[in-house]
């Protein structure tokens, strides 16, 4: 995810929209100013969470959105990795 999406409860906002979505993975802030989710659920779901993400909270500003499939991962929950 790129644009205004550190320092804004970016994170702590699509913790709670994946957990209110039942997905399940991870988000952390990258040192380009980017963040990194890693989600796992229904395809449907997923591309449910991905729209979301847009407008996840009045502060974030999301500008780009990339996607990748990866092999599938288990999670017990979505949480944000520090």
């Amino acid at each position: 995810m790129s644009g205004r999406v550190q320092g804004v409860g970016f994170r702590w906002a699509t913790v709670q929209l994946a957990r209110d979505l039942h997905v399940t993975g991870t988000v952390q802030n990258l040192e380009t100013g980017q963040v990194a989710i890693v989600a796992s659920g229904s395809a449907e779901v997923l591309d449910l969470f991905a729209h979301r993400l847009y407008h996840v909270n009045a502060w974030a500003r999301v500008t780009d959105l990339v996607q990748t499939e990866l092999p599938a991962q288990h999670f017990a929950d979505f949480q944000i990795i520090i």
